[in-house]
């Protein structure tokens, strides 16, 4: 099923007991947060907030708090499937000889031309425009204030959209953006995003950068706005793979930008590059709050809508939340990818108790020496798999996604001197543990067996298994002796 709008996806979400309409009265500062919260830990619905004081339209949040409704809003069962239509895709590779040609023509015709069909569609009109306020007044739309000592309250979960001035290119991105005043916000470009490499090329023509936030948008225009997607790729495009239909786009009314049609709420504006304000302190993903630290001004300048918007926001903090479990969700989404760089990788993990970025392991089969440090810098060097801190490699018999095991593998099988590989560079603006901003120390664990040819002195031991007969014959018996039968199903082994 595809949804062209939040509204579509709310209303599927409700039919399927997966939504839950909040009629009582909730603050927006503080209170929403913990209602939220409480119920993403229970792996509850979604929220509909329809009675939040001091605002004009309601709020929902928990919207992907769940893997369920991520796949939902994406059209699939298991964010499995899009890994596997990305992995369709990616196979596209120059044919052998004239032979191969004629092969792969039809299917490589047929993707291609799916691909274009797949491009933002343009319209004139949509009903993100239905309503233009006659004057800006942020205070009139229901933002959040998550955490006590937040220095304010924050627009958590916008499409922020800008355009590189030199090729005109398109992208969105999830940039929180602080209150000001009536009209004005906190751009929280990070400075290794896409959106901060927009605004310094802005501010080096001497030119005010043109941006619209979109708040409230449909299920794959939001998950591709917060996607790493290559540069280079189109979002808008990524969207519409995602949702197999085109994103509508529609120009915006104040500034030179194109904006999903089927949008709830736009803000238009512009940031000047000669202009910063502090923006923070915020409770983030880390469990902390980040530091005050000064950030481009969003002067908003046009406020358009639904003629009945909905608020679409999300919480941060330390894990469980949203951002969490869409993390989770990106990084299935997007092991097709990396495969086709480091095609011996044979899964990821990203745990949430590693904030989906700090911590990652992988499995390889291991062919020649030294291919898990080869590994290691290739990860490192690999888009936003520049942040992790710690990265395990381990064989590919190996269970990534069971932290006990990769323990045990790292505990037993790394030596610190000789299999643990240190570097130096760029980290997470938001993390906490490195002295400078911005730049920190990794660690690059190789857990796997040692070989040797891996130059290991002596031999590895023989690990234990199971014999096959035995564990038939026990397998059997636990099956069908009646109380050991009750016994193996009581304890859940």
């Amino acid at each position: 099923m595809t949804f062209r709008s939040l509204g579509e996806f709310l209303e599927s979400l409700e039919s399927r007991g997966d939504l839950v309409r909040v009629r009582a009265p909730v603050s927006r500062d503080l209170a929403i947060t913990e209602v939220t919260q409480r119920v993403l830990r229970r792996d509850g619905p979604a929220l509909l907030f329809e009675n939040v004081p001091g605002a004009t339209m309601p709020v929902v949040t928990n919207l992907f708090g769940s893997p369920r409704r991520i796949a939902l809003g994406l059209g699939v069962s298991t964010v499995d499937e899009v890994a596997e239509r990305i992995g369709a895709l990616v196979k596209l590779r120059p044919p052998a000889g004239i032979l191969g040609a004629v092969r792969d023509l039809p299917g490589t015709i047929e993707t291609l031309s799916t691909l274009r069909s797949l491009a933002p569609k343009r319209v004139r009109s949509g009903p993100c425009q239905e309503v233009e306020e006659s004057t800006v007044d942020l205070d009139r739309l229901p933002i959040l204030k998550c955490w006590p000592h937040d220095a304010g309250r924050t627009v958590t979960f916008p499409v922020v959209i800008t355009k590189d001035p030199e090729t005109g290119e398109p992208h969105t991105g999830i940039y929180r953006l602080q209150q000001y005043g009536r009209d004005t916000l906190g751009m929280h470009f990070q400075v290794h995003r896409v959106g901060a490499n927009n605004y310094r090329k802005w501010a080096a023509r001497g030119e005010k950068m043109p941006v619209a936030a979109v708040i409230g948008a449909d299920p794959a225009t939001v998950f591709s706005g917060l996607a790493p997607v290559p540069e280079g790729v189109s979002n808008f495009v990524f969207a519409g793979f995602l949702r197999s239909e085109p994103v509508e786009l529609v120009p915006a009314r104040s500034v030179d930008l194109e904006i999903p049609a089927q949008a709830e709420i736009v803000l238009e504006g512009y940031v000047d590059p000669t202009e910063r304000r502090v923006e923070g302190p915020f409770g983030d993903h880390t469990g902390y709050y980040s530091a005050p630290e000064e950030f481009p001004v969003f002067h908003v300048t046009r406020v358009t809508h639904r003629a009945r918007p909905v608020y679409l926001t999300t919480v941060t903090g330390k894990p469980p939340t949203e951002d969490a479990v869409l993390g989770k969700a990106v990084e299935r989404v997007f092991l097709p990818v990396i495969r086709l760089v480091l095609p011996e990788i044979v899964d990821m993990d990203l745990p949430l108790e590693g904030l989906f970025i700090n911590v990652a392991v992988v499995s390889v089969k291991k062919t020649y020496p030294e291919l898990p440090r080869k590994v290691m810098h290739a990860l490192w060097g690999l888009g936003q798999m520049m942040f992790v801190r710690y990265l395990v490699v381990v064989d590919d018999d190996v269970n990534v996604h069971d932290l006990s095991e990769v323990l045990y593998r790292v505990g037993l099988q790394a030596d610190p001197g000789r299999d643990f590989e240190i570097s130096h560079g760029p980290v997470d603006q938001l993390s906490i543990s490195n002295p400078v901003p911005n730049l920190g120390t990794k660690v690059g664990i190789d857990a796997t067996r040692k070989r040797p040819e891996d130059g290991f002195p002596r031999a590895w031991p023989e690990e234990i298994r199971s014999d096959p007969a035995a564990a038939e014959q026990a397998e059997r018996l636990l099956r069908e002796d009646p109380v050991l039968a009750r016994l193996f199903a009581r304890t859940g082994s």
